[in-house]
């Protein structure tokens, strides 16, 4: 039962950490008046789903392409301009990072060792 809370609280932080983290982070779409402008957009997206498809469903061999795929796709969202990155604080950053990484562990490991 412990061991099932400190990962429910391990979860709890992870998505605290993310949810302060995004709260910078737009993505938009149609940035460009050019058509041609939202074809990194559009392949972002097909990139970024089918790493995820392929990191849930191929073997273990396969996953490599996955994580290939999803990182191609993060490249184009940036080169498409759909993510703009507003300023933030430093200790926003901090909190959001602390609760991560601390959440990560919790998960992981079931208990918070520095």
């Amino acid at each position: 039962m412990a061991r099932f809370l400190s990962q429910l609280v391990g979860f709890a932080l992870i998505i605290a950490g993310v949810y302060f983290l995004s709260q910078n982070i737009i993505f938009t779409t149609q940035t460009a008046g050019y058509w041609w402008k939202a074809i990194p957009a559009t392949g972002s997206i097909l990139t970024v789903l089918s790493g995820i498809f392929f990191l849930v469903s191929a073997r273990s061999s396969n996953r490599e392409i996955g994580w290939i795929l999803v990182g191609l796709g993060i490249v184009l969202a940036f080169l498409s301009g759909g993510i703009i990155v507003k300023p933030t604080s430093l200790w926003t950053f901090f909190v959001s990072a602390l609760a991560f990484v601390t959440g990560y562990k919790f998960v992981t490991t079931g208990r918070w060792r520095w």
